[in-house]
C-alpha cells in the first residue's frame, strides 16, 4: 500500500470529493442518523461547514481517501472513506491535526461507538456531553480533551 499525503485544501475544487468521501463515510458509520438530517447536512458541507475550517486531505496514489477539519484546536471532522477504513487514515489525519494544528479537543456522536473508540483509543477521554448535536437535533455528543502525555 502506498503511502499517505497530506495536503492543504485550498479552495473549492476539492469540495466534490470531499462531499463524497464524507457521504461514503457517513452512510458506513452513522446509521443512526436520519435520511433527512444526512440529506440536510451534505446539502451544507461545501456552503457552511467546509469555510469554517481548515481543511486537510489524506491522498493514496493521487486520490482523496480521507479529510479532517479543525477550528481553533478542535478537530471539527475526520471522515474517512470506508474503503479506505482501517487503513491508518484516520490515525495518520489525527496525528497530522495534534501535532500541526494544534487539537486537543472533538465531540463525537455518542451513537458511533467505534469513532469514540477510535479517539479513546488515540488519548482522548470523555469530559462532557450534550444530549444534542450543534444544530439542536437529537443526536447526542460525547465532548473529548486530549490526555496530557504521562
Amino acid at each position: 500500500m502506498s503511502a499517505l499525503r497530506i495536503r492543504p485544501v485550498i479552495g473549492a475544487e476539492d469540495h466534490p470529493a470531499l462531499v463524497a468521501i464524507w457521504r461514503n463515510a457517513v452512510d458506513a458509520t452513522h446509521d443512526f442518523l436520519a435520511e433527512a438530517d444526512r440529506d440536510e447536512i451534505e446539502s451544507r458541507l461545501g456552503s457552511d461547514y467546509f469555510p469554517a475550517v481548515h481543511l486537510f486531505v489524506a491522498e493514496r496514489d493521487g486520490h482523496p481517501v480521507g479529510f479532517s477539519g479543525v477550528l481553533d484546536g478542535t478537530l471539527e471532522m475526520l471522515f474517512v472513506d470506508a474503503s479506505a477504513r482501517g487503513s491508518g487514515v484516520g490515525t495518520v489525519l489525527l496525528t497530522h491535526a495534534i501535532e500541526h494544528q494544534g487539537v486537543t479537543t472533538v465531540d463525537v456522536n455518542e451513537q458511533n461507538v467505534a469513532a469514540a473508540g477510535f479517539y479513546a483509543h488515540r488519548g482522548f477521554a470523555v469530559i462532557g456531553r450534550s444530549a444534542t448535536d450543534d444544530e439542536g437535533r437529537a443526536y447526542p455528543m460525547l465532548h473529548l480533551r486530549l490526555r496530557a502525555p504521562s
